[in-house]
C-alpha cells in the first residue's frame, strides 16, 4: 500500500517508502526471479517516509523533518529494527514536505526540499536540492529555485545531476510545463518562483525579473503531469509521471522515455501507459523507477498499492 520510493538492498531485497501510510517495507525475492515472495514492515508510524537509500548494509530513510538510518539492515529487516537519527533539522512543513533522497557518486545523501506552497518566495533551505555526508554532517545546498523535485539521478557519462521538477498550478492547463533539468554547476538557480519553463515570467513574482538570469530546462515535459522518479537506464532516461490532479483533461499516469546522446535529452515519448482509463479515472499512479541486477525495471504505484516489473523482450 502506498508504494513510493524504491531502493535495492542486498540479496534481492527491495526497500519501499510511503507517504501517508507511514511505513517502510522490505520486499524479499529469495530466488531472484523478479517476484517478491515475502513482505515485511521495517518500520511504521513514521512521518511520510518517502525517501529510502541503501548503502553498504545500512538503510537511510527520509521523513518530513528528519533522516534516520537502520544499521545492519540485512540482518534486521524482518525484526523491526530501531532507527538512529542522522539529521533532524529539516523543515517540518507538510506541503511538498515529503523527501526524495538518493546516494550521489560522491557517497553523499542528496535530497529535495520543496517549496511549502503552490507558488511563493522562499529562502534557504526551501526550494532546493541539498546534500550531506552519511553521518549528517556538512549539510549544504547545491541547487536553488527548484519548486519540488521528487526524482533525480546522475548521468553515468559525466556524473552530472539531472532531476525532474513540478511546475506551479493555477496558470492554466498548459502552463507551465514540468521540467527535466541538469545541474551544470553547483549553486545554480532554476527560476522558481520568478520564471517557469525557459521564458514564462510568473504573473506575481516575475515582475522585474529576466528568465535569462536562471538555468533553463534541459527538456520541457508535459504540463502538470507530475513528473516524479527518473533514472538513467542505458542510453535513456525513464520518468514516472504520477498524473495531473486539477487539469481539465487528465495527463500523465504513465512511464516516459527520453533519449540521451552526448548529454542532450530528446525524443520524449510514452514507454508504458494504461493507468488512466478511457473514462478519465486513474487506476494507478506511477512514482519511482528502479533497475534490478538482471536489467529489469521496477515501477512503484502508490494509488494501486503495487510494484510492477518490466522486462526486455
Amino acid at each position: 500500500p502506498g508504494a513510493r520510493s524504491l531502493a535495492l538492498g542486498s540479496n534481492n531485497v527491495t526497500y519501499v517508502g510511503t507517504r501517508s501510510q507511514g511505513v517502510v517495507y522490505a520486499l524479499e525475492d529469495k530466488d531472484g526471479d523478479g517476484q517478491a515472495e515475502s513482505r515485511y514492515v521495517v518500520d511504521s508510524g513514521l512521518d511520510s517516509p518517502n525517501g529510502v537509500v541503501y548503502v553498504g548494509g545500512t538503510l537511510y530513510v527520509a521523513e518530513i523533518g528528519r533522516i534516520s538510518k537502520y544499521p545492519r539492515i540485512d540482518e534486521t529487516y524482518t525484526k523491526k529494527p530501531k532507527p538512529e537519527v542522522v539529521y533532524a533539522d529539516l523543515p517540518k512543513d507538510e506541503h511538498h514536505g515529503w523527501r526524495y533522497m538518493a546516494l550521489g557518486p560522491d557517497n553523499k545523501l542528496y535530497l529535495g526540499i520543496g517549496a511549502p506552497c503552490n507558488v511563493c518566495e522562499v529562502s534557504d533551505p526551501y526550494g532546493s536540492i541539498a546534500r550531506m555526508a552519511l553521518d549528517g554532517s556538512n549539510f549544504e545546498i547545491i541547487a536553488r529555485g527548484v519548486r519540488n523535485t521528487v526524482g533525480f539521478d546522475w548521468n553515468p557519462e559525466d556524473q552530472s545531476l539531472w532531476f525532474t521538477d513540478n511546475g506551479r498550478d493555477q496558470m492554466g492547463d498548459d502552463v507551465p510545463v514540468d521540467e527535466l533539468n541538469q545541474l551544470r554547476s553547483e549553486g545554480e538557480h532554476f527560476g522558481f518562483p520568478y520564471c517557469h519553463e525557459s521564458d514564462v515570467l510568473d504573473p506575481r513574482y516575475g515582475k522585474g525579473k529576466k528568465c535569462s538570469d536562471y538555468a533553463s530546462p534541459s527538456l520541457p515535459l508535459a504540463p502538470h503531469a507530475a513528473a516524479l522518479g527518473m533514472k538513467f537506464i542505458g542510453d535513456q532516461i525513464l520518468i514516472a509521471e504520477h498524473g495531473s490532479w486539477n487539469r481539465q483533461e487528465p495527463i500523465g499516469y504513465r512511464v516516459m522515455s527520453v533519449d540521451m546522446d552526448n548529454g542532450i535529452a530528446s525524443n520524449y515519448r510514452v514507454l508504458v501507459d494504461g493507468w488512466l482509463g478511457e473514462d478519465g479515472v486513474a487506476k494507478g499512479r506511477p512514482v519511482d523507477i528502479l533497475e534490478l541486477e538482471d536489467e529489469s525495471i521496477l515501477v512503484s504505484d502508490d494509488l494501486a498499492g503495487a510494484i510492477y516489473r518490466l522486462t526486455k523482450n
